[in-house]
């Protein structure tokens, strides 16, 4: 049985980032996604009310909406699976974040805030090369100077971490090793070296979870397998379908070859049409 909780469910990615109580620990997290760059002290947690939200992004994709002490906003999701259009979503859901802050009056003068967006990923994203963060900025095509930053997204693609404990050199290696192994995990590691991450075994015992939460858990692991086992099923649907056409269209030249011989050596459109089942005008063509 485990002894933390996955955070690839719903429950348990917003209980170790999606808790007033805990979160600081997003904020420590933010702030090693964004070593060198930025230091959070402070962040509020806001209504997702205010983002559009997809039906068909329930059960597959958990996400955070949350404000710096400077304004700046991140939307911070958990995606167990491939979209269709997984990119043009992020810029939808970042987009809108950005045109809302247009909403405060006549006085107002595009004085905007940045917008984050940061994207765990529990698959291989398609059409790009396959890295651990893949970040994005607004930026002059010839020259990659930057030209706003006000607009960010950074995408981590946890299939292409494959560091052991002991090959984990920063902070955020240590925060996605975490993650992606937490629930195979007998100990919390790094402890030691980073306090934050004592508070985090904390959270994320399974033991210490109330009844309700339990229950709330054990209902979010349901949706978290029934998804893998659906997913696995198109995968393999996929491919059953695909080495089906590949030997449908085998035996469709097969017939052709077949009939270009026949037709050379003399035979009747008849006699071909009766072996190959191609049709006169197929035979015709050959």
């Amino acid at each position: 049985m485990a002894k933390f909780i996955n955070p690839f469910t719903d429950v348990g990615f917003k209980k170790i980032f999606g808790q007033e109580v805990s979160k600081d620990l997003l904020i420590d997290f933010l702030n090693d996604l964004l070593v060198d760059e930025k230091s959070i002290t402070d962040i509020t947690f806001l209504d997702k009310e205010v983002l559009p939200e997809y039906m068909g992004d329930r059960g597959v994709i958990y996400d955070i909406y949350c404000t710096t002490e400077n304004g700046e906003q991140f939307i911070v999701e958990m995606q167990n699976r491939q979209q269709v259009n997984f990119r043009e979503r992020a810029l939808y859901y970042l987009s809108h974040a950005v045109s809302r802050q247009g909403e405060k009056g006549a006085d107002w003068r595009f004085n905007l805030k940045a917008v984050y967006g940061v994207f765990f990923m529990n698959f291989r994203l398609e059409n790009m090369p396959h890295k651990l963060r893949t970040d994005i900025v607004l930026s002059d095509r010839d020259t990659h100077e930057q030209f706003s930053d006000k607009l960010r997204f950074i995408f981590i693609e946890l299939p292409s971490f494959t560091k052991e404990e002991e090959e984990c050199v920063t902070d955020f290696d240590r925060w996605i090793y975490v993650l992606k192994n937490m629930e195979t995990l007998n100990r919390m590691p790094f402890k030691a070296r980073k306090s934050v991450f004592e508070k985090l075994e904390k959270i994320v015992d399974i033991a210490s979870l109330s009844k309700e939460e339990r229950m709330k858990y054990d209902e979010s692991i349901k949706v978290y397998r029934d998804s893998l086992v659906t997913m696995e099923f198109a995968e393999q649907k996929g491919r059953a379908e695909g080495l089906a056409e590949g030997m449908a269209k085998g035996k469709a030249e097969e017939r052709r070859i077949i009939a270009g011989q026949l037709k050379r050596m003399g035979m009747s459109f008849d006699a071909i049409r009766e072996v190959t089942g191609l049709s006169d005008s197929e035979i015709d063509k050959l």
